[in-house]
């Protein structure tokens, strides 16, 4: 059965975005880590599927298929653009970037019947709004979470509207140069 995991990027004060939605503060100083990047770039290899909200969606479609983002990350570029995608919108009419499914109905009902296909592990990054939805259901196996050292001040969190406790374990910890740590959590059983 495939596997729902979470990657995302949160300052120290909890936020996953910036006011109005700026994400500028969670690229910073990457390319002063050459571990960090060799992690980011296996991270785009690692195949499966990716899974967006509208917005994120079309943020990402907006940048990595363009030449700047193939230059300047060429392998992250190569891993995104080839993958499978499931965007979840009920307001977009069509999902042009490449190997993308347009999904229009309830984020849970379809990745519990994606969940019982034989298909490849799912990743949400980004997507608030369907992080809280999945994570309410007990459908996300898995949380990357990747600390930021930045105080944003105002923001968004990426469990905003969730209404019941998530009790998590952590499973794995990893601290790199530029001062950012993933941490990875799994729901308690």
């Amino acid at each position: 059965m495939p596997r729902l995991i979470v990657f995302n990027s949160v300052s120290l004060d909890g936020y996953f975005t910036g006011e109005h939605g700026d994400l500028s503060w969670a690229h910073t100083r990457e390319s002063e880590d050459a571990e960090w990047q060799a992690f980011v770039a296996e991270n785009a290899k690692g195949g499966g599927r990716l899974v967006f909200g509208r917005v994120t969606y079309q943020m990402m479609a907006s940048w990595w298929p363009t030449p700047e983002a193939i230059k300047t990350m060429p392998a992250v570029a190569e891993g995104m653009n080839a993958m499978p995608k499931v965007v979840f919108s009920r307001t977009l009419r069509e999902a042009a970037w490449n190997n993308t499914t347009l999904v229009k109905d309830d984020p849970a009902e379809a990745i519990r019947g994606l969940k019982r296909d034989s298909g490849p592990d799912m990743a949400i990054m980004g997507s608030g709004s369907i992080v809280s939805q999945l994570a309410q259901e007990g459908l996300i196996d898995e949380y990357q979470i990747v600390v930021t050292p930045v105080v944003l001040g105002k923001g968004r969190t990426m469990f905003e509207g969730v209404k019941k406790q998530l009790s998590l374990k952590r499973t794995t910890t990893r601290a790199f140069g530029n001062g950012k740590v993933v941490l990875c959590y799994e729901p308690r059983s």
